[in-house]
């Protein structure tokens, strides 16, 4: 799907507020109601938007500790990297699992109530996995902008 800059402007405005009314986002966007319904449901159908979901504050969660997590495998072998993505989709520490060039092989962003709850993560799940090498993290100290661009 091609999107044009009312595509992108309506995307920009469902991530600042997903819940916001059809005449709503029309009125932002310049656009009537049921043009604008249209383009949505399109933006939904071709999977630009792939789903709606809320963002949640960690520490008013109770989850004040967060955490970039490199993990390098050692080697490449099926089944290890079958077997990573498994389990780290099962995690509910783990927001994003991304899978990367450079020095590690995936770059996880985990958020836990606290450094205890993240050392029993790493204990207990990630240092047991199979195939794991090497594992270093970067603490978050503050986060600066929590989604993705979109240019109008």
């Amino acid at each position: 799907m091609r999107l044009d800059r009312h595509d992108r402007h309506l995307l920009r405005e469902l991530q600042m507020d997903c819940q916001i009314t059809n005449q709503a986002l029309a009125d932002k966007v310049g656009l009537s109601a049921s043009v604008c319904w249209r383009r949505v449901d399109a933006l939904e159908k071709n999977g630009v938007i792939r789903r709606y979901s809320a963002i949640v504050d960690g520490p008013s969660a109770g989850l004040g500790f967060q955490a970039i997590v490199y993990v390098s495998l050692t080697r490449h072998e099926t089944s290890h990297l079958h077997n990573f993505i498994a389990a780290v989709r099962l995690r509910d520490e783990v927001l994003e699992c991304l899978a990367t060039t450079g020095e590690a092989d995936y770059h996880l962003r985990v958020m836990c109530a606290d450094q205890t709850a993240y050392n029993l993560f790493l204990e207990d799940f990630l240092f047991q996995l199979p195939g794991i090498d090497h594992v270093k993290t970067s603490l978050i100290l503050k986060e600066i902008k929590a989604q993705a661009y979109i240019p109008v």
